[in-house]
C-alpha cells in the first residue's frame, strides 16, 4: 500500500514538471525562423542589405544555432524600398512560411506598414534600418522594437553640435518620404530651441541622381548650414555634388544628419573630413568590437554600420528572450525582452522601454582628416558620448497608448 501511494506521489510530482517541460519548449513549426527584411540591391544596400543578413547569422552562430532545443532559421528579402512589397513578403513570411520575427527594415514607410501588419498577425519586428519615430509614438505597437536609432536622436546629437560650433542658420536638403520629413522636422526642433533659425527647405525624391537644382537652391538661401537630411547612396551623391558646385568652398557648411561609415569610405576622407555625425556604434571602439568587427570584416570586406551592428545585437537580445520565455509565442517573447539584459558589444546602458524604443548611449563622432587616419576604416574621431537622455523622445511626451498615462 505505502509503495502504491509513494508511486502515486512520484507521477504527481512528474506530471507538472513535464508540463512545464511542454511548454518550455513550446516552438511553433519546430524551429525558430528570422527573417531579415532588408534592402539588397537600393540606396542602403551597403549600409543594410548582405551585410545585415550577415550580422543575423553570427548572432545565430554565437548562441549556438539553437533555442529551446530547435534549430534557429534566417532568410532574407529585398523590400526594394516600396511598402506594398515590403508587407507582401512580411505576409507571406508570417501566414505561410512561420517566420517568428522580422529584423532591420531600412526606409521608414515600409516599415510602417510592416509595424500595422505584425501588430495584427501578433509577430515580433526588430527595427535598425529604419528611423522614423512614429514607431515608437502614434504607431507603436507591443510587438515592435525600435533598437538602434531614430531621427531624433541623430538629429539631437548632430543638429546640436553644429549650432554650438556657429552654424547658426540652415537650409534643408531632404529626401522626401517619412524618414527625410521626419528628420527635417526633429533637427529644426532642436536648431531652434538652440537659437538658431531654419531658412527653409527642398525635398527631392528617393535615389535621384542629379541634385543640381536642389543645391543651387540651399546655395542660394544664403544659410550657413545646408542639412542633408537623407542616407545612403542620396547622401553621397548631395554631398558629392555640393562639393563639385563649390558650395562648401564658398563659405556654407554640410551637416549630414545621418552618415554612415561605407558613405564616407565611399565620399574620401578629402570630401567628408569635418563632418560631425551621431553615431551608435563604432567598430573601432574597443577590442571587443575590433574582434567581432574582424569577424564582419572577413565576410563582407567591410567593418559593421551601426545598422548591421544593431541587427546583430537585436536578433542576439530576442534569442535570448525566447529562451528565457520557453516560447516563441510573440506576447511572452515582448514580455521576456524588457526583463532580459542587453548585453551585446555593442550596446552601452541600453533598455528596452514600454513604449518599443531601446534607449542607449550615443556617440557624437567627427570625420577625420586624412592625416589623421592611421589605417583601413580609421575614419571616426569619437568626441564624446551622449547619455540615452539626450537622443530619447521623453516618455512625458510620449504619443504612444503602451505608455502609461497616455492615449490617443
Amino acid at each position: 500500500m505505502r509503495s502504491n501511494l509513494l508511486g502515486v506521489a512520484l507521477i504527481a510530482l512528474i506530471i507538472p514538471f513535464a508540463a512545464q517541460a511542454q511548454l518550455s519548449n513550446d516552438v511553433s513549426g519546430d524551429a525558430v525562423r528570422i527573417g531579415v527584411l532588408t534592402d539588397m540591391a537600393g540606396v542602403t544596400a551597403d549600409v543594410t542589405g548582405k551585410g545585415s543578413l550577415v550580422a543575423a547569422e553570427m548572432a545565430v552562430r554565437e548562441i549556438g544555432g539553437t533555442v529551446l532545443g530547435k534549430p534557429v532559421q534566417v532568410i532574407s528579402a529585398d523590400h526594394q524600398h516600396k511598402p506594398d512589397i515590403g508587407t507582401g513578403i512580411a505576409r507571406q513570411w508570417f501566414d505561410v512560411e512561420g517566420v517568428d520575427a522580422i529584423v532591420d527594415v531600412p526606409n521608414s514607410g515600409v516599415a510602417l506598414a510592416i509595424q500595422g501588419l505584425a501588430r495584427e498577425k501578433k509577430r515580433i519586428v526588430l527595427y535598425s534600418g529604419a528611423g522614423t519615430t512614429a514607431l515608437t509614438n502614434e504607431q507603436c505597437s507591443p510587438f515592435g522594437v525600435h533598437w538602434t536609432y531614430d531621427t531624433y536622436a541623430v538629429s539631437h546629437g548632430t543638429a546640436s553640435a553644429v549650432v554650438k560650433a556657429g552654424g547658426t542658420s540652415w537650409f534643408f536638403l531632404a529626401a522626401d518620404y517619412a524618414f527625410g520629413q521626419q528628420l527635417q522636422k526633429d533637427a529644426s526642433n532642436v536648431i531652434v530651441a538652440a537659437g538658431g533659425k531654419v531658412l527653409g527647405g527642398v525635398r527631392h525624391p528617393l535615389n535621384t541622381p542629379d541634385f543640381s537644382s536642389f543645391l543651387l537652391t540651399a546655395q542660394s538661401s544664403g544659410a550657413k548650414v545646408i542639412g542633408v537630411a537623407n542616407a545612403g547612396n542620396d547622401t553621397i551623391n548631395a554631398m558629392k555634388q555640393a562639393n563639385e558646385y563649390g558650395i562648401v568652398k564658398g563659405g556654407q557648411s554640410l551637416a549630414a544628419m545621418i552618415l554612415f561609415l561605407q558613405d564616407i569610405h565611399t565620399l574620401g576622407l578629402e570630401a567628408a573630413q569635418g563632418t560631425y555625425l551621431t553615431t551608435a556604434s563604432y567598430w573601432d571602439m574597443n577590442e571587443a568590437t575590433r574582434a567581432w568587427s574582424k569577424e564582419f570584416m572577413s565576410k563582407t570586406g567591410m567593418p559593421p554600420s551601426m545598422l548591421h551592428a544593431g541587427v546583430y545585437g537585436a536578433v542576439r537580445h530576442y534569442l535570448k528572450a525566447v529562451t528565457k520565455a520557453g516560447t516563441d509565442d510573440a506576447e511572452k517573447v515582448a514580455a521576456a525582452m524588457r526583463e532580459v539584459p542587453i548585453d551585446d558589444v555593442f550596446s552601452q546602458d541600453a533598455k528596452l522601454r514600454e513604449d518599443g524604443r531601446v534607449t542607449r548611449t550615443m556617440y557624437l563622432a567627427r570625420v577625420k582628416k586624412p592625416s589623421e587616419s592611421k589605417y583601413p576604416w580609421d575614419y571616426l574621431e569619437i568626441v564624446r558620448p551622449i547619455p540615452p537622455e539626450e537622443t530619447v523622445w521623453p516618455l512625458a511626451e510620449s504619443k504612444c497608448p503602451l505608455v502609461k498615462g497616455t492615449s490617443r
